[in-house]
């Protein structure tokens, strides 16, 4: 079995299997900015022995036409002339609608010489039953001699009800095994580390529960708007297109018991226990523990911006959020009473992910407190952009006087390794080559956060309590502010 990516080092010389991968939506931006970039700097780190790529899409393109799509691509990535023709040498295009079963029928002819395949859903959500049962009716889904996996990309539903059902159109034809549900969150390097943080050293996970913890901040914020997204955003909403996903992720790695193991089941069936310990505090009274808001017109990075309303393909009735911040708690022993609060917008003051944990004041204030004086320690671990983590702790202001004034010790991956971090689809993609899943989402998990989150819909669809708004630019809508709980208490600036 292939090495977990947690006991992986930085030198690692895992090589993944020849194998030929099959983009679904493979004209889409998904593609271009993600996908065939991150495929390309595996061929180049030499994680890659050999590769056939298939784009697979209705658009009327051949082989030489994705080739030279490819090459623009990849243009940024420092590579040898070499290496750029043998990559895009690799690429194939296979021209079909979702729909037309001809298509698939066709999928094995681009297989010659591989035993090995991946199926990469870079679709519409609304394709993914049509593309999942016609490799299955296809008898595709089988594995003679090699492996067959798919790898799925969010979102995974927009509720509990079509992710129940979208989990059984695939496992009426793959195994769970082959399936691989993405969250390019945990892709991330920070995001892995969390595990390493609280795992791996002796300092931290004594403290790292209610006795010495005050509450939990997680930001997944934004500064950019819904730009051409107006027509989709307008289905989906900061709830479910961030909160279900990417900020329940990190809540379950921020959150989770030590595993007895590294191998993915042990890591995944923690992070299932944290969704399903999520107490129903939040949803007994909405009002009080959920803000959900719009942005206005205003000012972002010196240029003024129109509010959602305006926004191409919005309705201007709209009651689509695109801030929402929830304040919600754990059942468990080890995190009883302790607030986690989590936020996401779009057209916020900065972009910014973090995950910031704030432990509670000494029992003796013998320093003062406040802005010149000893102030709560946090442990701030960013996502992005420049990974990092940073501990803000109280020390001692040069002089005469005993005064004490907070100050960072900060940690970054680029200055500390001296290398670049991995993209987070490098490192998914390859996990998936390697039949890893530690990183990828389980179905139960999905569907456990599909329960509460749909509980929260369900309220939002018979109240009239209007959106509150908040300025383009912004810090998001001031009442935010009282999910807090406490005038001690405020959202960490962005």
């Amino acid at each position: 079995m292939a090495r977990n990516p947690l006991a992986a080092g930085l030198e690692s010389d895992e090589v993944a299997e020849p194998l030929v991968i099959f983009i679904f939506g493979v004209t889409g931006d998904l593609t271009r900015k993600k996908l065939i970039p991150a495929l390309f700097s595996l061929f180049v780190n030499g994680r890659l022995s050999e590769i056939r790529i298939v784009g697979f899409a209705r658009r009327d393109w051949s082989d030489e036409y994705f080739r030279e799509q490819a090459a623009e691509m990849i243009e940024g990535i420092a590579a040898s002339d070499e290496e750029r023709r043998r990559f895009i040498s690799s690429l194939r295009y296979l021209s079909s609608t979702f729909e037309d079963a001809a298509g698939y029928q066709r999928i094995p002819e681009f297989c010659n010489g591989f035993v090995n395949r991946l199926y990469y859903l870079s679709t519409p959500p609304g394709a993914y039953p049509a593309v999942i049962e016609n490799l299955g009716e296809a008898g595709l889904a089988a594995e003679n001699g090699g492996y067959t996996r798919i790898i799925v990309e969010k979102p995974f539903g927009r509720d509990l009800t079509s992710a129940r059902e979208l989990n059984r159109t695939l496992l009426s034809y793959f195994d769970e095994q082959q399936i691989y549900r993405i969250d390019h969150y945990l892709g991330k390097e920070t995001v892995q580390n969390m595990m390493m943080l609280r795992f791996g050293n002796g300092i931290f996970e004594p403290i790292w529960n209610s006795r010495y913890i005050d509450h939990v901040q997680i930001t997944v914020a934004e500064n950019a708007g819904v730009g051409t997204r107006g027509n989709y955003y307008e289905r989906s909403g900061a709830l479910r297109d961030m909160i279900q996903n990417h900020a329940f992720q990190l809540l379950a790695v921020t959150a989770m018991e030590p595993p007895n193991d590294t191998r993915p089941e042990s890591i995944r069936g923690e992070k299932l226990k944290v969704i399903r310990a999520l107490d129903d505090v939040t949803l007994r009274a909405p009002d009080e523990n959920i803000v959900r808001a719009h942005y206005i017109a205003g000012v972002v990075d010196g240029e003024p911006v129109e509010g959602y309303l305006d926004e191409e393909g919005v309705d201007p009735l709209s009651r689509t959020e695109t801030y929402v911040a929830l304040r919600v708690e754990l059942d468990t022993w080890r995190w009883a009473g302790v607030p986690f609060l989590l936020r996401t917008g779009k057209r916020l003051s900065r972009k910014i992910t973090e995950i910031a944990i704030h432990f509670k004041l000494p029992p003796l204030r013998h320093f003062g407190a406040g802005p010149h004086g000893a102030a709560n320690n946090v442990l701030a671990i960013r996502i992005q952009p420049d990974e990092a983590i940073s501990l803000t702790m109280n020390a001692k202001i040069p002089g005469y006087a005993t005064a004490a004034r907070p100050v960072n010790m900060d940690f970054t991956y680029g200055t500390s390794f001296g290398k670049a971090v991995p993209e987070a689809y490098e490192r998914l993609l390859f996990d998936a080559m390697k039949g890893d899943n530690t990183l990828y989402t389980r179905r139960d998990e999905i569907e456990a956060s599909w329960e509460f989150i749909s509980r929260i819909l369900d309220f939002w669809s018979t109240s009239d309590r209007p959106l509150a708004s908040y300025e383009a630019g912004s810090a998001g809508p001031p009442e935010a502010q009282g999910l807090l709980g406490s005038a001690d208490r405020r959202w960490r600036k962005l």
